[in-house]
């Protein structure tokens, strides 16, 4: 594959790319780049997770190595009970891989790292130190701000989580750090101190959130707002049955996971997004591309619900390829 080709892939569906300008002699200069997409086990995983996993997908495709951070100091910073962590822990290590296998990619280039078994190390911690006598309260406040649960009394936990991932670059040895927009300023701010402790700036790739089922982001503690990985066909398709999803207006949850994650799935496999419905309605249509389903759906000749019955049978099939079995088991333990 040329440059050009993996310069696309690595785009593709991504919000902003800072360093952008290095990007491409990282791929002349370097055979194998890596990247990470790190990951805290806070709430149980939702589908929204098959956006960045495709993403994963497309650095893979395009040549890195890619380290996926099962980041578990970062969720008990952002208060996982530490009596759970290690639980919550084993259901992530589990859950990712089983998106991963479900979406079919190959997974030769791709590694897992357990964040402790690399930040407990005293090298490490001592990095930590010299990054809390660069960034001030005020600084580490406003770089977790939209991560962390700060809460009107946030905790000392909240303002060391930015460091840690600012560090986690140089530690696990990467070119780049995959991300969604709500970690913009958290790798803003690695970009501007990890010089000054002696490494580099790394090129920062984010992708756009997801907006929920219900209200603006999917969260792993609205239950209403996401669709779990374990939620049966009949709560998936109840589900979107209720969510948002005004005629013509495309601004939503159903709309943007059609977009970032149904249509990329089916145009990477040469297949056609298919709605079904009866001959009086028009009949069945299919749609090789996005811009085709939004053009009908904001004119209105694609009705809301048609919309939802067909999104949801894809949802459905895509958890149909996960062993709901083993994460049930672990769940139970991690999620009392």
């Amino acid at each position: 594959m040329d440059i050009k080709k993996r310069l696309e892939l690595i785009k593709r569906n991504t919000e902003e790319i800072i360093g952008e300008e290095n990007l491409e002699k990282l791929l002349k200069e370097k055979k194998k780049p890596v990247v990470y997409w790190g990951t805290t086990p806070t709430g149980k995983p939702h589908v929204a997770y098959f956006f960045p996993i495709l993403k994963i997908a497309d650095f893979l495709k395009a040549g890195f190595q890619v380290k996926i951070l099962l980041a578990d100091l970062h969720a008990a910073l952002d208060n996982t009970p530490w009596t759970v962590l290690e639980r919550r822990y084993d259901y992530y290590a589990a859950a990712i891989p089983e998106m991963i296998k479900a979406i079919g990619t190959d997974t030769k280039n791709l590694e897992f790292v357990k964040g402790s078994e690399v930040q407990l190390k005293p090298e490490y911690m001592f990095d930590i130190l010299k990054m809390s006598s660069l960034v001030s309260v005020k600084g580490a406040k406003k770089a977790a701000a939209e991560v962390v649960k700060m809460g009107d009394n946030p905790k000392l936990s909240g303002l060391i989580y930015p460091l840690m991932q600012a560090v986690d670059e140089e530690y696990l040895k990467v070119d780049a750090q995959l991300g969604g927009t709500d970690q913009r300023k958290i790798m803003v701010m690695a970009r501007e101190n990890l010089p000054k402790i002696g490494y580099d700036a790394r090129i920062e790739i984010m992708n756009p959130m997801i907006p929920g089922l219900i209200g603006k982001k999917m969260s792993a503690s609205d239950e209403s707002s996401k669709i779990d990985l374990l939620d049966s066909p009949e709560v998936v398709n109840k589900k979107i049955n209720k969510a948002d999803c005004v005629a013509g207006n495309p601004d939503n949850g159903v709309m943007a996971f059609l977009k970032y994650v149904i249509m990329v799935i089916k145009q990477d496999s040469k297949k056609k997004f298919i709605i079904e419905r009866d001959k009086k309605y028009g009949g069945n249509v299919s749609y090789g591309d996005y811009k085709g389903v939004e053009k009908d759906f904001v004119s209105k000749k694609l009705h809301p619900q048609d919309l939802k019955l067909a999104v949801a049978k894809e949802i459905n099939g895509l958890l149909s390829k996960i062993d709901k079995k083993k994460l049930e088991k672990l769940a139970e333990k991690a999620y009392e």
